[in-house]
């Protein structure tokens, strides 16, 4: 088996010493290389206690041989698309994250700034954290099994206005939702 720690680390732009941190109990930059190296072997302990602190999911620190993944090649800057001198995996989202499970919206209609095809994945957080959310698009649990999804325009006490994308739409306010999922990523098939 191969280790997938360094190119997860790079990809989240850490240090070996921002790792070491954020594992629980706190390690050494050294352990952390070794481990991404293989000078020392990756026990099932260390690789939850490494994906933790990447906020990845375990098994995505390891992989077979032969598995094909999904690899960036090229970045794009100001002046254009660079190479980047050697490929690395790219890292998929997963529902282990720092707080709460991601979850993904199909965008069947365009609306606003969303496009017929799309695919929204959003981060799960409880009441405490809406705070942080304003000026986000988020989605929100109504009665009776339904959705609302939206800028989160106002929130006070016990309740949330959002404003659904797209021209001439109307704030829609949720009284105590449960939670909110906050967009994280759009994937746009080209």
């Amino acid at each position: 088996m191969i280790n997938r720690i360094r190119d997860i680390r790079r990809q989240k732009r850490l240090t070996l010493a921002d790792v070491a941190a954020r594992c629980a109990p706190p390690t050494t930059a050294q352990t952390i290389g070794r481990l991404e190296t293989g000078t020392r072997n990756l026990s099932l302990v260390w690789m939850n206690r490494i994906a933790a602190a990447l906020e990845v999911e375990p098994e995505l620190l390891v992989r077979g041989e032969e598995a094909e993944q999904p690899s960036l090649i090229a970045r794009l800057l100001e002046s254009g698309a660079d190479a980047l001198t050697t490929p690395r995996e790219a890292v998929l989202p997963t529902a282990l994250g720092s707080e709460g499970a991601l979850v993904a919206m199909a965008v069947e209609a365009s609306a606003g700034e969303y496009r017929a095809g799309d695919q929204i994945w959003l981060r799960q957080l409880p009441p405490e954290t809406f705070a942080r959310l304003l000026n986000r698009d988020v989605l929100a649990p109504r009665p009776g099994g339904r959705f609302a999804f939206g800028r989160l325009i106002d929130r006070d006490d016990a309740r949330v206005a959002l404003l659904p994308p797209g021209p001439g739409q109307r704030q829609v306010v949720i009284d105590s939702p449960a939670w909110l999922a906050v967009a994280e990523m759009l994937v746009r098939k080209l």
